[in-house]
């Protein structure tokens, strides 16, 4: 038993139009491995799980901000990453001392991916792929959510964005974390700096901070593939990920554009509310 908690670890990597992300993880049921790619999702329940800072050890395979090893039924390979790219500090601000019903990490917003992974027979092979890590821990995920994020961008830059409803002491509020990377720099907007939602609309979210506008349409290509989401701990939620939306980013300042791009290869979920 993990006494009413779950932490869970999300590693994604992408070589062209196939995607893959491996969700170790472990919760009141026990330690577990998820897998998403883009035909769909599998879970594979482990024996036993040791953490030590952001590399797991789950049954035979490693996972780690320098590059992982899987062997699953069905699934197995190596893939080495480069140097991860961290957010300057942490992404939940002031918050990340407080106690909160989901924290979230970003482990690296972007490296590159070598080696490969073989599922079903099918060998995927990774040269130079993009990667994306981050970590979330707590008792249950938000009641209603938006989380995106893509690095396969038409310019080199890699985006992450979580639009929640967030319960603490005894209220609630709607919270937002954003990090776009781009040009060496990074721009972070969040609640804690005073961020504005002008616009909730998936299709065209609109988010306001001093003099940063940052605006994005989200078109998901499908329903998205069903993941296991823990309530109170334990492993007992849906919900689904899309592994190809749409994706298009303006990022201005002082009304100037810093960056327009656009990506097919977003990953999106959106989850409404649900009743406690």
């Amino acid at each position: 038993m993990f006494n009413g908690r779950f932490e869970g670890w999300y590693y994604k990597q992408r070589t062209g139009d196939y995607m893959l992300a491996f969700i170790p993880g472990r919760a009141d049921g026990g330690a577990f491995i998820q897998m998403i790619d883009s035909d769909g999702t599998r879970h594979f329940p482990m024996p036993q799980m040791s953490v030590w800072r952001d590399t797991v050890h789950v049954g035979d395979c490693v996972f780690s901000p320098m590059g992982l090893r899987v062997r699953l039924p069905g699934v197995e390979g190596t893939l080495h990453f480069s140097t991860p790219t961290p957010l300057r500090s942490d992404i939940m601000g002031p918050f990340a001392g407080l106690p909160m019903q989901c924290r979230h990490g970003v482990v690296s917003m972007n490296h590159s991916v070598d080696g490969e992974i073989t599922v079903d027979g099918v060998t995927h092979v990774f040269a130079q792929g993009s990667g994306y890590a981050e970590k979330d821990s707590g008792r249950s995920f938000p009641r209603s959510y938006l989380w995106l994020q893509c690095n396969d961008f038409d310019e080199p830059c890699s985006c992450m964005l979580s639009i929640a409803h967030i319960p603490f002491l005894g209220f609630s509020f709607t919270g937002c974390i954003c990090a776009v990377l781009f040009g060496g720099r990074e721009y972070r907007l969040a609640t804690y700096r005073g961020v504005r939602i002008v616009s909730g609309d998936r299709e065209h979210l609109i988010l306001r901070q001093g003099r940063l506008r940052l605006e994005l349409t989200v078109i998901p290509r499908d329903g998205g593939h069903p993941l296991l989401a823990p309530m109170r701990g334990s492993m007992t939620e849906t919900v689904r990920e899309c592994c190809e939306a749409y994706l298009q980013l303006h990022l201005m300042q002082d009304g100037k554009t810093l960056l327009r791009t656009e990506s097919n290869h977003a990953a999106f979920e959106e989850r409404t509310d649900i009743s406690r």
